[in-house]
Formats: C-alpha cells, structure tokens, sequence
C-alpha cells in the first residue's frame, strides 16, 4: 500500500511585532486617545456576564445619560462602529412602509436616507446646499407636506464642517405631525452643545472615536420611551438579529440574559472616556473645544484659508477648510501624514477636493496639537504655492490660547 503524501504546508508567515507610527491625530477621526484610555484596555478581560461586567454595563449607561443630557432608561453602547449605532437606530424605529423626511445637506444625510430605504422605509427629501445648515422653515415645510412617521436628520455633518442651530425647531416640526425624531450625533456627543431631552430628541446615535476620543467598538445610542413604545410595537421583527433593540433589551435592560458576546475591552475603554467626560464637566468640555477650535479657526483665517460652513454652523470638532486654488489636497496631506506625522483628511462626495476637514475633538483638541497643525500646514501649503501667511497664522492661534 503507497502511503499518501504529506500535505506540502506553506510556511507560517513572518510578521513582525506590532508597531504603529506614532500619529497626532487632527482628521475627522479617529482622534487621539488619552493614555487612561489605553490603560483601561489592557486591564484583564472578564466574560460579558460576569457580574463585574454587568456592573460596569449600568455605570456605562449611567455616564453616557450625563453625556447625552438625557434621563432616557434605554441608553446603550451598541457593539460596533458608529455606523452600527446608526444602522440600529434607523432600523428599529423605520418599518418598512414608514415614511420617512430626512433633510440632508451633506453626505452623512445621505446616508441616513439609504438606510431608510434598507429598513424597507419610503424617503421624502428637504435639503439644504452642502455645508450650509438645514432651514427650520423647510423642515417644517416638508413635514407638512409629507406627514411623515420619522425625521432624521444630522446634528454635525462630518462631511462639511456644517453644525445644526436650532435643533428644537426641527424637533418641534416633527412632533407637531406626531413623527419621531433621529438625530445623528457622531461628531457632536462630548464636544459640542447637545441636549436631547431638552431639546425634543427621540433617538440620538453617535460614535466613540470623535468627541469621546475612544477606539472605535462600542457606540453611544439613546432612545426615549415613544420611540422604545414604537420599536416593541412593530408589525414584524426588525431586519437585523444582531441590532434588534427588542432582543438587546433583555441584555442591557434587568434581565442581562444572553444576546450576544459584548466587546469587553472596548466597553472598559467607553467607560473610561465618559470618566474622563464627567471629570471634566460636560459644559466645561463644550467649552474647551470652542475655545481650542476657536484658535485654529482664527488662525487658519489669518493665514488667508476660509472655512466652508457659514458663521452660524460652525462646527468647533471638524473644521472643513477650502482647499486653496491650484493646489493638489491629497499630496499635502500625504505629506503632512509622511513627513510631519499629522493626520487630516479629503472631502467626501460632493466635497472631494474641496475641502481639507481638520478635526478638534477630545483629547485632539489641545493647544499643542493646534501649533504644530497649523505650523505644519503652513509650511506644505508655502510649498504648494499657496499664497498663504502661515507666521500670520500662527501668531494669532497663539494669541488666542
């Protein structure tokens, strides 16, 4: 009997000890992490049901309500990106049939309109021009004409640098034609203004790894008892096992019965990026962003750079940035990433190529970190041949820290 041959095995690959650059961070996230943060991911892993962890799970839930200014009892960290939050929020509270208004003036707009229509959910349409805030006006407008059953919209659109005011006048809008309200939060949860109880919001989503300055793993969500009472109340389940809040609810509401295995570390590091939150004070923190971000707006000015966004929508934690005539974004920063060790980044959709967007968010968001960008910038812009002044620049940053 021929005996059979071996199975010609590759060998194992060689891969190196890990070592990533060491990157200031300044693009539209992720941002730095504080090194408490870090810290409290090495510490040792337990099970998601040890009773440890489920007390962690109440603390977490406690912190993110002082974040959101919110008493809502369903308030959670989903396990995944922002992108998940935002997904469990749209697909719970859209049926399909639903219809819903979701006023866009940017591409994360758009992109709570295609997961409407992935929920099953009709999309009816109010916008505004990119990087120009939405028009309570309009809003109101389009929920009279189309009497819809949820409104979304962005409270900071990531993709131009373009902050929502008047929040209660859409929410007011929505809830006069008895509609609930979503409102995408990722840019602006722990860095600028945002009440949701106060202001009238039903479901508030955000991601971890912007104002929070956490890795991304564990997503902010909160609902108020209507949007909760809709969810339990659907005609037929919701499209995803994973993010059926009416499953989830028996993980993070009394019962903590088994849904799925929560991302352990990534929970310790949430819990202590809304330490870091609380010690700080949540008004004090919105402040320290408006004043940081408030010196690299006005040092970017100086320098002869214009923001995209209007005065009154600017967004402290992303500043969207023309991109100066003739010059070539993607090679500045390549160049600012290789040869300064700064991130930023390019426009998305229709801001591609048009916009630097500059993140000032968390533990970004110091006066160190707002010298050397700018100094950096300058200097890649003057080789670009930008007319730009970046000693300007700098000396009115520095004046304004």
């Amino acid at each position: 009997m021929s005996r059979q041959a071996e199975p010609d095995h590759a060998d194992a690959p060689d891969v190196d000890e890990l070592t990533p650059p060491d990157r200031t961070l300044m693009g539209p996230g992720p941002s730095d992490v504080n090194p408490r943060v870090l810290r409290a991911m090495s510490t040792p892993l337990v099970g998601h049901l040890d009773p440890s962890f489920v007390e962690m799970m109440d603390e977490v839930q406690d912190l993110l309500r002082y974040a959101f200014r919110t008493d809502n009892q369903w308030t959670i960290p989903v396990s995944g990106t922002g992108s998940a939050a935002m997904e469990a929020a749209i697909g719970n509270v859209v049926a399909p049939g639903d219809l819903a208004l979701v006023p866009s003036n940017g591409y994360f707009g758009d992109r709570m309109a295609e997961m409407v229509r992935r929920a099953g959910g009709e999309v009816a349409r109010v916008d505004a021009p990119w990087g120009e805030p939405l028009d309570p006006a309009d809003v109101r407008s389009g929920v009279e004409e189309h009497d819809p059953d949820v409104v979304g919209f962005v409270h900071a659109e990531t993709s131009t640098g373009a902050l929502q005011p008047n929040v209660p006048a859409i929410t007011e809008a929505a809830h006069d034609a008895g509609a609930l309200v979503i409102a995408d939060c990722v840019t602006s949860l722990g860095g600028v203004e945002l009440r949701v109880d106060e202001w009238g919001i039903d479901v508030a989503y955000s991601g971890p790894q912007k104002c929070l300055s956490c890795p991304p793993g564990a997503s902010p969500l909160t609902l108020n008892d209507r949007a909760m009472d809709a969810v339990r109340s659907r005609d037929e389940p919701v499209r995803s096992w994973y993010l059926d809040l009416s499953l989830l609810e028996d993980y993070w509401g009394d019962e903590r019965a088994y849904h799925h295995t929560a991302p352990v570390t990534n929970v310790y590091a949430l819990r202590e990026a809304l330490r870091l939150v609380a010690e700080e004070g949540i008004e004090e923190r919105w402040e320290r962003h408006r004043h940081v971000a408030g010196a690299l707006r006005a040092g970017l000015e100086e320098m002869g750079l214009a923001l995209n966004a209007p005065e009154e929508a600017w967004l402290p934690s992303l500043n969207a940035v023309r991109v100066p005539d003739g010059v070539d974004d993607s090679a500045v920063i390549e160049r600012l990433l290789d040869e300064h060790g700064i991130e930023i980044a390019s426009g998305l959709g229709a801001m591609t190529g048009e916009v630097f967007r500059i993140g000032c968010m968390g533990h970004s968001a110091r006066p160190g970190n707002v010298m050397a960008l700018l100094a950096a910038l300058g200097t890649e812009l003057e080789r670009a041949g930008a007319d730009v002044d970046a000693d300007a620049g700098l000396a009115t940053a520095r004046s304004e820290l």
